[in-house]
């Protein structure tokens, strides 16, 4: 294990070094399989030795722009990661999504990602197909909250299926709202993670931001709104026929999922598949399918994901504990 510290840091420069919301340290540590830590006005890098250099090269050379010029934009903190580690240099966010929170700003990070945020950008129905990590949801919600940032939409409604895989909703505890909260989650995750937790809640209340079960949809048209349906696997047909035919005037819908998680009763058909085949020859439908190279989790992700879809193996019985004693006791028996 080695450790490098890094000195005199003002106060001032960490939030933009740090990025909001810690987003530039995060990627940092996954790209480095480092340890970084900010205290009294240093910095220390803990990890392998080589890792630990190219890291802290990286962090010197941000700190010396952020004292510069006061601000760290996305495309010079990749650049600058580049120039240490010899990695490609992703293209100028010209795909770049603007967002309401200062100072904050998503882009693609991968060619399927920009091609998922073009077909956003053309089409007023889009599908996106793919794994877990990457950034379905998270580019769909972000390019949402532009979209009502620019006056191009009035509402925001994200809405999921509560598919009770395994458990049932009837013996959850509390209300209604309660059971499904847990459902919903992820969605405000992802916008809190763009605008903040209180002007969300500003938002809901004032009927901009709506947060919904797929079953609430029903009998309802939605003009001037970015609907997002998300988990969208987890839908039947019936159901994904009822939640497209809500879309209104000037309104965009996107519709995610991972068709390899299905959680519906067996037997059920997902309303995801079928409306990739059924819709597929429509115009102004467009499709974006996410591949295992767009996953942007921590690297581990995008290596467990292919262990799933790729190994096999044995299943060999397990040991209970009284098989365990079988064999203790024939072992004090010799």
């Amino acid at each position: 294990m080695t450790e490098a510290t890094i000195a005199s840091i003002e106060p001032s420069l960490v939030l933009p070094l740090f990025g909001a919301k810690d987003q530039h340290l995060r990627r940092l540590r996954d790209r480095f399989q480092v340890g970084i830590t900010h205290r009294n006005g240093q910095i220390r890098v803990t990890g392998e030795k080589d890792s630990v250099a190219q890291a802290t090269a990286v962090l010197k050379q941000l700190t010396e722009i952020v004292r510069r010029q006061g601000n760290l934009s996305p495309d010079l903190f990749d650049a600058t990661l580049a120039g240490v580690t010899g990695d490609p240099i992703p293209a100028p966010s010209q795909g770049a999504i603007d967002i309401v929170q200062v100072g904050r700003q998503v882009r693609p990070r991968t060619e399927g990602q920009a091609k998922y945020v073009d077909t956003m950008r053309k089409h007023d129905v889009v599908f996106a197909v793919g794994p877990a990590g990457t950034g379905k949801t998270f580019l769909a919600v972000a390019m949402a909250v532009e979209a009502l940032k620019h006056h191009s939409v009035r509402k925001i409604v994200l809405v999921r299926p509560a598919v009770e895989a395994g458990e049932s909703l009837g013996f959850l505890p509390g209300d209604m709202q309660a059971k499904i909260n847990p459902y919903l989650r992820p969605l405000l995750d992802a916008i809190n993670e763009m605008i903040g937790y209180d002007q969300v809640q500003r938002l809901i209340q004032q009927d901009v931001i709506e947060v919904v079960p797929l079953a609430y949809m029903r009998g309802r048209t939605l003009n001037e709104a970015f609907i997002i349906l998300d988990e969208a696997q987890n839908s039947t047909i019936a159901q994904m026929k009822m939640f497209l035919t809500r879309m209104g005037e000037k309104s965009k819908v996107v519709v995610s999922g991972d068709t390899t998680q299905i959680d519906l009763p067996h037997g059920t058909e997902s309303g995801l598949k079928d409306a990739l085949r059924r819709l597929d020859s429509i115009k102004g439908i467009g499709v974006a399918r996410l591949a295992q190279s767009d996953i942007v989790r921590h690297r581990l992700v995008q290596e467990i994901v292919e262990a799933y879809e790729t190994s096999t193996y044995s299943s060999r019985p397990q040991t209970t504990r009284a098989d365990l004693n079988l064999h203790i006791q024939g072992e004090e028996q010799e």
